[in-house]
């Protein structure tokens, strides 16, 4: 008789996950999923399951090798942001991370490797002016929402890149190896852009330790303040 709660209970858990399947340009969504954004891997394309391994590849584009379908274009200075299927369902940061493809590549078969990534976004907790932080949508801005987005500096240079999401779910992460990490990768264009240089410069996976202290979120004593892990964010 204990079996059927227990089902439940794991009908709900593999609800609570999700994915970022498309693009919004300019507050415009896509038309389709998987369009401009690479397909992840089959464990989150279909199943909306995460990584929690931050030394595995998948942290850099959760296995999305396979080229979208298009490359969209944007100019700098205008919002980009992604659809969340379901929502995003745990409480943690959103963070946007960009890298410029080289000359002579092709933005829809770069891998992304190496120490190319900076950080162009972070929605991360609010401030509790020293209260016990909470697991709700107050503290965490991007908790329950539908749509994520940033603004491109505008003085990142015009080129191709590949665009990064990741929600960094903390419900499971009281010890090192909890975190989980939604992930998607997208194939943009920018144009009308400046003469920046962005960094700092980080590799994925190395960005992150298991034990870094944004990736901990313990039971006791509750939390005051967090610190997104990463670099800080590049604003041009």
């Amino acid at each position: 008789m204990k079996l059927l709660p227990v089902l439940l209970l794991l009908a709900a858990t593999a609800q609570a996950h999700y994915k970022f399947p498309r693009l919004i340009l300019s507050s415009t969504p896509e038309p389709s999923d998987w369009l401009s954004v690479r397909k992840t891997k089959t464990t989150n394309s279909r199943d909306n399951g995460g990584v929690s391994d931050v030394s595995s590849p998948d942290m850099r584009c959760f296995g999305g090798s396979t080229p979208g379908r298009a490359v969209a274009t944007i100019a700098a200075g205008e919002t980009l942001g992604f659809v969340v299927s379901a929502g995003i369902m745990h409480f943690g940061p959103c963070q946007f991370y960009m890298a410029r493809v080289p000359e002579g590549e092709r933005v829809e078969s770069w891998a992304g490797e190496g120490q190319v990534w900076f950080k162009v976004g972070s929605l991360s907790a609010k401030d509790g002016g020293g209260q016990a932080l909470k697991g709700d949508e107050a503290t965490w801005p991007a908790y329950h929402k539908t749509q994520v987005s940033f603004t491109i500096p505008l003085s990142l240079p015009s080129g191709d890149y590949l665009v990064r999401v990741e929600s960094i779910a903390l419900h499971l992460a009281q010890n090192p190896g909890g975190a989980q990490f939604y992930i998607s990768c997208a194939q943009v264009r920018v144009t009308g852009g400046g003469s920046g240089t962005p960094s700092p410069l980080v590799a994925f996976p190395g960005a992150y330790k298991a034990n870094d202290p944004g990736l901990i979120w313990p039971n006791s004593p509750p939390r005051t303040s967090y610190t997104a892990p990463g670099p800080a964010v590049w604003v041009g």
